[in-house]
């Protein structure tokens, strides 16, 4: 049997997808693809899962896409993206649960919008991202045009698409495109404590503020204002608001995870 294009490993709630085609600097194929996709929707179905880390096996996060891979097929352009990359998007920006971008090396094309679609990007020291599209003459796809100009304003995101410059770690934090760096020897066990750290916030809390976040990108101040008056009911119904009311007049830590998650 070939080895799985995508690992799973599950530690204290938190589900570590790692795209393990590391010969390839985890260049994304169609199996690659479709299987993180599907991991992700599982992940997202399992109760005992409360934050989803995506990283890369070896000295790459995600090379982009396999050109090999894609090269004589019978499909075009918008075809591939609406089988493998759109849906994929998708799934991340539509994941009950939060999920961080580990990029552990390099990000390049479709790999930086992989590394841009988390709802947190943690870099490591020797990582970069780089939108390598118009060295090959090609548009930016699976959502860099949407989160890069978000990040960085319109005219450093054409800057950096048009002349495909490289980001390295120190730039990338000072530009937005990731919340921590952290040094790359000790870099998977400080992704996987931050990722803890995450997995004891109230997840309900967090699944509807992500739901928030990403309608607020699109909306009007009144759909937005409105849509938080929905939600904050659905958050104040739930167990884990008594749970936080509770131990801030009791002058405790507040317990968000109950016995058997």
């Amino acid at each position: 049997m070939s080895e799985a294009v995508i690992t799973e490993t599950t530690r204290a709630g938190v589900r570590t997808l790692t795209l393990n085609r590391p010969d390839r600097l985890n260049a994304a194929n169609d199996a690659l693809l479709l299987a993180l996709t599907d991991a992700l929707r599982r992940a997202d179905a399992d109760d005992s899962v409360r934050v989803v880390v995506i990283t890369g096996a070896g000295r790459g996060f995600c090379a982009g896409q396999d050109l090999g891979d894609v090269s004589g097929r019978d499909m075009t352009f918008t075809e591939h993206l609406n089988h493998t990359y759109n849906p994929l998007i998708r799934t991340i920006r539509s994941l009950g649960k939060p999920v961080i971008s580990a990029v552990n090396g390099v990000a390049a094309g479709a790999g930086a919008s992989l590394a841009l679609a988390g709802d947190i990007r943690l870099w490591a020291q020797g990582a970069s991202l780089i939108e390598v599209f118009s060295n090959i003459a090609l548009v930016p796809d699976s959502g860099s045009t949407w989160f890069l100009p978000r990040l960085v304003g319109y005219h450093r995101a054409f800057e950096l698409m048009a002349l495909a410059e490289r980001v390295r770690s120190d730039d990338a934090l000072r530009l937005g495109l990731c919340e921590q760096v952290f040094p790359d020897e000790t870099f998977a066990q400080d992704v996987q404590a931050y990722a803890e750290r995450l997995a004891a916030r109230p997840a309900n809390a967090l699944k509807l503020t992500k739901q928030a976040l990403v309608f607020a990108q699109t909306s009007t101040l009144d759909e937005a204002l409105d849509q938080e008056a929905a939600l904050q009911q659905l958050a104040g119904d739930h167990w884990e608001h008594e749970e936080g009311v509770t131990a801030f007049k009791e002058k405790r830590p507040a317990q968000f995870i109950r016995d058997g998650e």
